[in-house]
């Protein structure tokens, strides 16, 4: 649904509102008879998701061959500074 400028800036919170009722509406913003932005909900995301996916990706790198024995917690300032 397209809808001016002036008119959003009159009317947002009632907007938001209809949003909140039914996610599928989108308002088109409108300068000049130009679209110029999308007023609409976000998308529906599960909790979890991003931290599952990201796994998911980790499964799927190559294991080092040889696992660093360098401790950076122990070297803080070295790591931070450099040598001195």
């Amino acid at each position: 649904m397209k809808i001016s400028i002036s008119q959003v800036r009159a009317e947002l919170p009632k907007l938001v509102k209809r949003i909140q009722k039914d996610s599928s509406i989108t308002y088109e913003i409108t300068v000049h008879d130009n679209i110029v932005a999308e007023l609409k909900a976000p998308p529906k995301i599960e909790p979890g998701l991003a931290a599952q996916k990201l796994l998911e990706v980790i499964k799927t790198l190559p294991r080092p061959k040889h696992p660093s024995s360098v401790k950076v917690s122990e070297q803080i300032n070295e790591h931070l500074y450099g040598k001195k």
